[in-house]
């Protein structure tokens, strides 16, 4: 008689199930109860260790190329921009919410593909877009019928199509191969990558533009052509993170929930044994009309709505700040001073890269901001400001990815997650417009304190939302979603 094995945690098999199919639903579903438990009960090893870093490098990739254009639309203002100092507000909006429109597309798009084909098929395959378009960003040029900037919001549009790809997918695969006990600091260890991402984009700039120092200083005239090396070395570099996670990515099994649930694999039966289970009827219906059809319901449409409405306002602030921190940083006069010239110029980018380095930093561990030689009132926003950073990414910033990705059914859970992702960039979006079209209101961003103030009344309201949330601690998927 012929066996077929599924998949555990650790990728040995769950149990020899042989083809019969006079099996009853009885008999399945108590092989299944018992593979359930066996990824529920799972003692940590070294195949979850695994899993979070083949995840969590997919986020370090994303986090640095979302990030690093805030540093290098600096750089690209001296180069490209119309009087050598700055690029125009419309070409620095566009290549900076190129990203999280991308990323949106790429959430919904990858989300709802990983729960019609499968999570392994898709992982990997989005960080070969991203891989390809940001070396494509690090080669782009000017030509007589297009520019640079132009050529750059295509490829990071495509390249956040990519990104926007990573959230649903390491989201519900680390989710589904977690126990129940560690799920969640499983779950935060993956999303807490991103916060090194950040960091290596500065660590990059710094020694970047420490590196091609003598080049920029020793010209009469400003050397344009080693600040342009500064920025696409710094784009560039963001490939490596993600062809190292490649393999690990083409390579991770399938997901047991869904081999068990969606593909009905656990023992590869027949249609007949699929017939057995009363589950023939169900998955000959299209996917998207059960969706409409289970999110329909009150009960499970206000958790969409909560993890929803939870990222969309977090989003709107830290994308917000996050990527005009540079602007932020020159504002309360952390760039150049009082120098002219080249050594200005330098100044600039060297104090914004550094900036960016205690900002992260500060984010993670509060006392850098001390580090800033500003006037008292600058070290009180300052402070201020990392404080607001570190409690986002101890708090909502995580929650938000972490929540997604428990509290639906496996046959939804990355389509949902998809859509609460995608909610999150759309208020990022949100937030490139509002900042770059409110921002200089009165004065060269004189209005800077009032999109402050309207970015935590966003957030004021997350508290709001949470309240449609359950919770998730201690449960299995399975209790969570109340699912048999």
């Amino acid at each position: 008689m012929a066996s077929e094995k599924g998949s555990s945690v650790s990728g040995e098999p769950l149990a020899t199930v042989p083809h019969n199919a006079g099996m009853t639903s009885h008999v399945l579903d108590e092989r299944r109860r018992v593979a359930l438990a066996e990824v529920d009960n799972a003692k940590f090893s070294w195949f979850h260790v695994k899993v979070c870093f083949t995840a969590g490098v997919g986020f370090f990739t994303d986090a640095y190329d979302i990030f690093a254009i805030n540093i290098a639309s600096t750089m690209m203002g001296y180069v490209y921009g119309a009087t050598h100092t700055a690029l125009t507000s419309n070409a620095s909006l566009g290549i900076k919410v190129a990203t999280p429109v991308g990323t949106l597309i790429g959430q919904l798009l990858f989300g709802w593909l990983a729960d019609v084909v499968g999570r392994k098929k898709m992982y990997g395959f989005e960080l070969m877009i991203i891989i390809f378009t940001t070396f494509a960003q690090a080669l782009s040029a000017n030509g007589p019928s297009v520019n640079i900037i132009g050529v750059l919001v295509v490829w990071r549009v495509l390249m956040g199509i990519g990104i926007g790809g990573d959230y649903p997918l390491s989201a519900v695969i680390s989710s589904e191969f977690a126990s129940t006990r560690s799920r969640g600091r499983l779950m935060t260890a993956v999303f807490a990558f991103q916060g090194w991402g950040q960091l290596a984009a500065s660590i990059v700039s710094c020694i970047t533009v420490a590196g091609y120092k003598q080049q920029i200083l020793h010209d009469v005239a400003p050397n344009f052509v080693a600040i342009d090396k500064c920025w696409r070395i710094l784009i560039g570099m963001g490939c490596v993170p993600g062809v190292i996670a490649l393999y690990f990515r083409l390579t991770i099994p399938e997901t047991p929930r869904f081999t068990m649930d969606i593909e009905r694999n656990i023992q590869q039966a027949s249609k007949d044994i699929e017939a057995v289970l009363a589950l023939k009827e169900e998955n000959d219906i299209p996917l998207g009309t059960k969706t409409i059809k289970h999110f329909g319901q009150w009960k499970y449409m206000k958790v969409l709505i909560g993890t929803s409405w939870s990222w969309f306002v977090l989003d709107i602030a830290f994308y917000g700040l996050g990527l005009n921190s540079s602007i932020i940083l020159q504002a309360m006069g952390f760039g150049s001073g009082s120098s002219k010239g080249n050594q200005g110029i330098y100044n600039t980018l060297i104090n914004v890269s550094i900036g960016n380095l205690i900002l992260s930093i500060a984010g993670l561990i509060p006392g850098y901001w001390a580090s800033f030689s500003l006037s008292t009132r600058g070290k009180a926003f300052v402070f201020l400001y990392c404080l607001a950073d570190f409690f986002q990414n101890f708090g909502p910033n995580v929650t938000t990815f972490v929540i997604p990705g428990e509290v639906f059914p496996t046959r939804y859970r990355s389509t949902a997650h998809g859509i609460s992702a995608a909610s999150g960039k759309l208020g990022a979006v949100i937030a490139q417009v509002g900042f770059a079209k409110l921002s200089n209101i009165g004065g060269t961003n004189a209005f800077l304190g009032h999109i402050l103030e309207i970015f935590a009344l966003f957030m004021l309201t997350g508290i709001f939302s949470t309240l449609l949330i359950p919770e998730t601690k201690g449960q299995s998927l399975e209790e969570i979603n109340e699912e048999e």
